[in-house]
């Protein structure tokens, strides 16, 4: 019994990935192109995987953002054969998003002495691909003022020093979730 109580927990933070999959199909369903809400879809899912590891063990693997970039070219060398036009204007868009969260993030990472992780850095990369230009400023915005109103209260409240680190991705996660919501 003791057992699957464990595994239960350990379970547990993952309930609600289907829960925001079935509510992003129900409200983009029939109003975002199929690439996009596929490309939305697998964003969501591999960055609410990279949080739940984020706040655990304070890391972002290397093989989930791997098979991030993986999987968005398998969603995007097809397009590039189908529907060109509109696989060229994802692709420019998703590399420009890359570029920028990339460059933004690696900024941050250098200015901050490693108060920002590598792992963030590639993960917001890799999403701006997902994202593109027009989803990543905003992801990046809404993801960083909600961590520092964070840190901020925790700060004031005591439960957390100056110095102290916390995990960032769920809070970018959450600005992803705006930005793909009411976007």
């Amino acid at each position: 019994m003791a057992d699957k109580k464990k595994n239960l927990k350990k379970l547990l933070p993952y309930a609600g990935l289907p829960v925001i999959l079935a509510v992003f199909w129900i409200v983009k369903h029939g109003e975002t192109d199929a690439t996009v809400l596929l490309l939305r879809a697998v964003l969501l899912v591999f960055v609410y995987l990279a949080s739940v590891t984020d706040i655990r063990e304070k890391r972002v693997p290397n093989s989930l953002v791997g098979v991030m970039l993986l999987l968005w070219l398998c969603v995007m060398v097809p397009q590039l054969f189908v529907r060109t036009q509109e696989g060229l204007l994802l692709l420019i868009s998703g590399l420009v998003g890359f570029a920028v969260s990339g460059v933004v993030f690696l900024l941050v990472y250098l200015i901050s002495r490693g108060g920002l992780g590598g792992g963030d850095v590639k993960l917001m990369a890799v999403s701006g691909l997902y994202l593109g230009f027009n989803g990543v400023m905003p992801t990046m915005l809404y993801g960083s003022v909600l961590a520092a109103l964070t840190a901020g209260v925790l700060i004031l409240c005591r439960k957390m020093g100056r110095k102290d680190s916390f995990a960032l991705v769920p809070f970018l996660f959450a600005g992803m979730l705006l930005t793909v919501f009411f976007q």
